[in-house]
C-alpha cells in the first residue's frame, strides 16, 4: 500500500526477502499503542474528526485481538497494521491514521517501547538474583575456602565474599540498565521520515500518553540514530559475560576433583551413555549463549558503522539481534537464581581444600611485616619456607624449628619467633586478623552485607516506580481511546 510511485509490485521471492513481518510479531502491540496514541493526538489538534478517530481507535482495537498470520503479505509490520485499518474503516477514513508521521519513526518508537519494557523485566530479574547471593552469602560468612588467582590458591577466604564479588558485578550490570533505560525512554514519534511536518502535531503529548520522559528532538537523530540498541546489546553482553565467569566457576566447583558444590538434578543432564554421569549442561549453555549475545553486539555496530545519516533499510536487520539478545538474557537470569536457591555448598570440601595448602603464606610475612622487617625480606623468608614445605611434603605448621634457622639467620626474627608465628597462625586467625575495607574479614562481611540489603531494597523501589509510570501513562491513553469510541 506504500507502492504508489512504483509501477509494479514486488515478486513474491522479493516480498519475502525484504519482509520483517515475522521479525516484527515481536513489536506488534507496540506499535498498535503508537498507532493509538497518534491518532487522539491527531483528534485533540483537530487533525482528525471525532468521527475518524473513533473509527480509527475502534479498528485498532479490534486488531489487538487478532493473531498474527504467518503468511508474509506485507514488507513490515507497520503496514500490516495500517491495511487492517484501511480494511475495516475505508482508505476515507484509514488513510489519514498516517498522517504527520512515519514508518521511520514507528519503528524507532516501537523498539524503544519494546526495549524500554525488557530492562524493567531485566531490572527485576537482575535484582532477585543479586538478593540470592547476598542471602546465601549472609548464611556463608564463616565457610572457609580458598580464594584463587591464576586458578591457584592464593588465600584464604570465605564464601561469602566470593558470591559478594558477583553480587557487585551484578549491581554495575544493574546501574547500567538502569541509566540505559533513560536514554531509551525519549520518544521518537511525530518526526516524520527525516525532517518533520508542517502539520500542527503535539509530540510532547505523544510522548506522555505513551510513558516517556521526553522527546529525542533532533528529527534527523530520532528516525535514524540506534546507539540505544547498541548501549542495549551491548550492556546485556557485559550482563551475560559475568553470569558466564560465575558458571565457569560453577561448573569447576561442581566436578569430582573439586566437589565445593553440588547442583539439583533439575539443572543437571546425565549422559547418554555413562550411567555415573551429572553434567552441568545449564551452566555450559550460559557460556554459549554469551557468546551468541557478544556476536549480536558485533551485528548492530557492524550495520551502523558505515551508514550515512537518515534512513537506510539496513537499520531493519538491527531488530534480529535485539529480540534474542532480550529473551535469552531474562531468561538466563531466571534459570541462573533457580539454580543458586536449590545448590548446595559442600563447607567440609572447601575447608579440606582451604587446609592443604599454605594459604596462612602471606599472614605469616605480614606477621613478620609488623615485627618490623621490610616486606620483601619477609616475602624472601616465607617464600623459601613454603619451598621446604613442598620439598619435604609438609604443611607449615609441621616444619620444625631447625628448618627454620638457616632461612632466618640474616633477618631481625629468629626461628623460635618464626616458629611460634606459624603455629598461631590459623584459617580462623588469618579471616580475623583482616581488617582491610572489602576484605575477607568477619566484620568487612557483615558490613557488605548489609549494605548490599539496602542497595537491593533502594533499587527495588525505583524499578516499581518505572514501570508503574508506564503503565499508569498507557491506562490514561485506554481511557482517552474509549472516551473518543464512545
Amino acid at each position: 500500500m506504500y507502492r504508489s510511485r512504483l509501477s509494479k509490485n514486488l515478486d513474491a521471492h522479493t516480498l519475502g526477502y525484504v519482509s520483517s513481518v515475522t521479525e516484527d510479531s515481536e513489536i506488534f502491540q507496540y506499535d498498535i499503542l503508537g498507532s493509538q496514541a497518534h491518532t487522539v493526538m491527531l483528534f485533540e489538534n483537530k487533525i482528525l474528526t471525532k468521527k475518524e478517530a473513533a473509527k480509527i481507535l475502534a479498528a485498532l482495537e479490534k486488531i489487538k485481538k487478532q493473531k498474527l498470520t504467518a503468511k508474509i503479505q506485507h514488507e513490515d509490520i507497520h503496514e500490516l497494521v495500517e491495511s487492517l485499518v484501511v480494511k475495516k474503516t475505508g482508505s476515507h477514513i484509514g488513510g489519514k491514521m498516517h498522517t504527520a508521521r512515519s514508518r521511520n519513526d514507528q519503528v524507532s518508537l516501537d523498539i524503544r517501547m519494546k526495549i524500554r519494557d525488557d530492562i524493567n523485566t531485566l531490572c527485576s530479574n537482575l535484582i532477585e538474583l543479586i538478593d540470592t547471593l547476598v542471602s546465601i552469602a549472609e548464611k556463608n560468612q564463616e565457610t572457609i575456602m580458598p580464594l584463587y588467582t591464576h586458578l591457584q590458591q592464593a588465600q584464604i577466604g570465605v564464601f561469602s565474599h566470593y558470591l559478594l564479588a558477583y553480587a557487585d558485578a551484578l549491581f554495575r550490570d544493574l546501574d547500567r540498565l538502569y541509566v540505559t533505560y533513560g536514554r531509551v525512554n525519549e520518544s521518537p514519534l511525530g518526526s516524520g521520515p527525516i525532517g518533520g511536518t508542517s502539520l500542527p502535531i503535539d509530540r510532547l503529548s505523544t510522548a506522555k500518553m505513551l510513558g516517556f520522559k521526553g522527546l529525542v528532538e533532533n528529527t534527523i537523530d530520532a528516525t535514524s540514530g540506534r546507539d540505544f540498541v547498541a548501549e542495549y546489546v551491548g550492556t546485556i553482553a557485559i550482563l551475560m559475560t559475568n553470569m558466564s565467569r560465575m558458571a565457569e566457576d560453577f561448573i569447576l566447583w561442581s566436578s569430582f576433583e573439586f566437589s565445593f558444590l553440588e547442583l539439583s538434578d533439575q539443572f543437571s543432564s546425565p549422559s547418554s551413555v555413562m550411567p555415573q554421569k551429572k553434567n552441568p549442561d545449564i551452566l555450559e549453555l550460559i557460556r554459549a549463549k554469551t557468546a551468541q549475545i557478544i556476536g549480536y553486539q558485533t551485528s548492530v555496530l557492524s550495520i551502523v558503522k558505515g551508514l550515512a545519516s537518515g534512513y537506510s533499510r539496513d537499520l531493519q536487520q538491527i531488530k534480529t539481534s535485539i529480540w534474542p539478545t532480550s529473551s535469552i538474557s531474562i531468561s538466563t537470569l531466571f534459570i541462573l537464581n533457580a539454580m543458586l536457591k536449590t545448590m548446595k555448598v559442600n563447607k567440609q570440601k572447601m575447608r579440606k581444600a582451604a587446609d592443604s595448602g599454605h594459604l596462612i603464606a602471606l599472614d605469616v610475612a605480614e606477621h613478620l611485616v609488623k615485627r618490623g622487617i621490610p616486606f620483601r625480606t619477609a616475602h624472601n623468608i616465607v617464600g623459601k619456607l613454603v619451598q621446604v614445605a613442598h620439598d619435604t611434603n609438609k604443611p607449615l605448621v609441621k616444619l620444625s624449628i631447625p628448618q627454620m634457622k638457616k632461612l632466618t639467620k640474616d633477618s631481625k626474627i629468629s626461628a623460635k619467633e618464626l616458629h611460634q608465628i606459624i603455629q598461631s597462625t590459623t584459617l580462623e586467625s588469618s579471616l580475623q586478623g583482616r581488617i582491610s575495607l572489602g576484605s575477607s574479614g568477619k566484620r568487612e562481611q557483615e558490613r557488605m552485607i548489609s549494605v548490599r540489603k539496602k542497595k537491593i531494597l533502594a533499587y527495588r523501589i525505583g524499578i516499581k516506580k518505572r514501570s508503574n509510570q508506564v503503565d499508569d501513562a498507557i491506562q490514561i491513553l485506554m481511557k482517552k481511546v474509549k472516551a473518543i469510541i464512545r
